[in-house]
């Protein structure tokens, strides 16, 4: 036989040699016992010593989520397919809370888990891009990367989604948590998605609470709101939307039944007439123990709702582009001053509630709103403003997304934010509570 075909025969039995490897290695790693899945999941968590992390930075526990976004030119027909536009986009609650609060320079500590894949790889090497901590992150072979494959209207409206989040609940263990537990005691905030299995969820409040960290409980779901009935008593912020304020508050009420909210499909809704249908929640989770509920109604806008104004600690005043954009401090301070004196608040009364507007945007697409939101919030706290003026730089932050084909915007306009935060102090209105 010539020697070329003793090559040629001997590279084809290398490589089917190679396949026959990869796939008995695959089939291992799902046969294989639990014991093992245990001690993968309690290794050294993945690290890069040159990646910058501050000791005091928001530590965010939940999901880093692949999207698959798909935008038919027309309203999807059943039972066929619709010419379009399908992108992978990055995102998970926690992880979109994190980049945007990362681009408005508050840098973020992420805890998360996401599989040795294609999907992982790309979550992670943008992290990475960032110049982003990875140190919390798990990554093994064991984990499939979550993925939310999301089907939108011709409008841009949510109209059919599909989720694989397990990871987050599965691997997101106390055990692991209990690896970060100095960073989150070292945390001016300490944010935590429902996507966690609820153990988690209590053991990370657990270790926030004994060292005074405030928590913030993002619903993520009507589903997974209700996650909050073993932590009510520690957390000190929620964001829920209407829906997700009704489950919270039937999942921690034996008796009382609270009423979903259902939007006239005519006429406008005031705020006034919108406050009193969700009060009864609303008071009643306030007097469960949470500080603070942001509740978010899409195009009316926020209501802020108080029972105790949350303090937080020094250590969360960090140099960020908020605190350094003087036209955002001029701005919002004046504005903020001139609030404290038109909405003054009863020292006698329970809880005190606010309404601010919502901006008017171009739509592009709502998914990671409500997220920007929230890290617009937390990243204006943690620079230093109080939190009427968080609300209204979050509800800013918000409206860019929501004219940004991507989750989180490439970028934010400061001088832009200033204008807007500006102008929604200027509306606020106090709301009776009683």
């Amino acid at each position: 036989m010539p020697l070329g075909d003793r090559n040629s025969q001997k590279q084809l039995g290398l490589e089917m040699e190679s396949a026959v490897r990869r796939r008995l290695d695959s089939l291992a790693r799902h046969l294989r016992p639990p014991q093992v899945l245990y001690s993968e999941l309690n290794r050294t968590p993945l690290s890069s010593s040159a990646l910058k992390f501050t000791g005091s930075s928001p530590v965010l526990i939940g999901g880093m989520v692949m999207d698959i976004h798909a935008k038919p030119y027309t309203d999807p027909a059943p039972g066929t397919t619709t010419p379009g536009e399908v992108q992978y986009v990055r995102g998970g609650v926690a992880r979109n809370i994190a980049e945007c609060m990362w681009k408005l320079g508050i840098s973020p500590f992420m805890i998360s888990a996401i599989g040795l894949d294609m999907l992982g790889e790309m979550l992670l090497n943008y992290w990475k891009s960032a110049g982003l901590c990875t140190k919390g992150i798990l990554q093994t072979s064991s984990i499939r990367t979550p993925v939310v494959s999301i089907i939108f209207d011709s409008a841009g409206e949510l109209a059919a989604a599909v989720a694989n989040v397990d990871a987050v609940e599965k691997f997101l263990t106390p055990d692991f948590i209990k690896q970060f537990e100095n960073y989150i005691r070292s945390a001016p905030m300490l944010i935590l998605d429902a996507n966690l299995h609820p153990q988690s969820i209590e053991f990370a409040c657990q270790i926030a609470a004994g060292a005074g960290i405030p928590i913030w409980f993002e619903p993520v779901s009507v589903k997974k709101s209700t996650r909050i009935t073993a932590v009510v008593n520690y957390i000190t912020c929620a964001s829920p939307n209407e829906n997700e304020l009704i489950a919270m508050a039937n999942a921690l009420s034996p008796t009382t039944e609270f009423q979903l909210y259902v939007k006239p499909t005519q006429g406008h809704q005031s705020p006034e007439s919108l406050f009193h249908i969700l009060k009864p929640a609303i008071c009643f989770l306030l007097d469960k123990g949470i500080k603070m509920l942001i509740v978010t109604l899409g195009s009316d806008g926020v209501f802020l709702c108080i029972s105790e104004w949350p303090r937080f600690k020094n250590h969360a005043i960090v140099s960020s582009k908020l605190s350094n954009n003087a036209r955002i401090q001029n701005e919002v301070a004046n504005e903020g001053c001139s609030l404290k004196k038109t909405c003054p608040t009863d020292l006698g009364a329970k809880f005190f509630a606010f309404h601010f507007p919502a901006l008017h945007a171009s739509v592009v697409s709502l998914t990671g709103a409500g997220d920007c939101l929230v890290a617009g919030i937390i990243a204006s706290i943690c620079s230093g403003f109080d939190v009427m003026q968080s609300v209204a730089l979050g509800i800013s932050v918000a409206k860019a997304a929501v004219e940004s084909e991507t989750n989180i915007p490439d970028e934010f306009c400061l001088n832009s934010i200033a204008d807007e935060a500006k102008f929604i102090l200027s509306a606020v209105k106090q709301l009776p509570i009683e």
